[in-house]
């Protein structure tokens, strides 16, 4: 049983983006989740060891696989089916451990931000007392990595995903587009004219990739390279931010 789970917002895998809040949560565990996700990814649960490691942590490291999620299902329903099983690898992962003290997670980014983790603790039985400890967000690594603000002078900003991005076309009324989890690169369908795109990879770790431009020019570079990325690593976790106009300046 889970009586207090600890989620750890560790950036977007740079040792450094882990805060000493963060560090400290991580010594002061009893248990740590780390979860597999199959052939060709282990850089992500190596990366999370590292992370582990550098804590200089007592915790217990107990490993999960994470499923993988039913294409027969709806997008909705497949998505809390999957929340749901994994749930319940945590549970059986644990089974017969004797937890003495708080389980942690490690979450890319920020807990709070286009993560579910908090939404996979509702399906515990009991529910878990949550922690959360905020971490450096992909949004604000992109914005860094190319020395840009979020917004011009008063503008909004509006933070999407691929597939709404894909299915819906550019969001009327937004001059500032950040996306996120795009795994097929939808910044090349928009038809939307004057864009310019920031694209980033691997942000914050020694592989960063970035890249800018107006879109019509540099869609197909960005979609080569991150194709060629995915190929050389066998996983891939990027974002960018598309503008009308292209103004820097915040």
């Amino acid at each position: 049983m889970i009586n207090d789970l600890w989620l750890i917002g560790i950036g977007t895998g740079s040792l450094t983006h882990l805060t000493h809040e963060g560090l400290q949560a991580l010594r002061d565990a009893s248990v740590i989740l780390v979860p597999r996700k199959g052939t060709g990814k282990d850089d992500l649960a190596d990366i999370r060891l590292k992370l582990i490691s550098q804590a200089q942590t007592n915790a217990e490291i107990i490993f999960f696989e994470y499923p993988t999620r039913d294409p027969s299902l709806p997008y909705i329903e497949r998505v809390a089916a999957w929340h749901r099983e994994i749930a319940l690898r945590w549970q059986a992962a644990l089974e017969g451990q004797n937890i003495a003290g708080p389980v942690a997670l490690l979450i890319w980014g920020d807990p709070s931000l286009y993560d579910s983790t908090m939404r996979i603790a509702g399906y515990l039985s009991p529910r878990p007392k949550l922690r959360v400890i905020p971490g450096v967000t992909s949004l604000q690594a992109l914005t860094a990595a190319h020395a840009i603000p979020f917004n011009t002078v008063n503008g909004n900003v509006l933070i999407t995903t691929g597939r709404r991005l894909r299915d819906e076309g550019w969001p009327a009324g937004s001059e500032t587009v950040i996306v996120m989890l795009d795994g097929e690169a939808s910044f090349q369908h928009l038809t939307e004219p004057n864009l310019h795109i920031w694209w980033g990879a691997y942000l914050g770790m020694q592989e960063q990739i970035i890249d800018a431009g107006p879109l019509p020019e540099v869609a197909q570079r960005i979609a080569q390279t991150r194709a060629a990325a995915r190929e050389a690593h066998g996983w891939i976790m990027d974002t960018y931010l598309l503008r009308k106009g292209g103004e820097t300046p915040g």
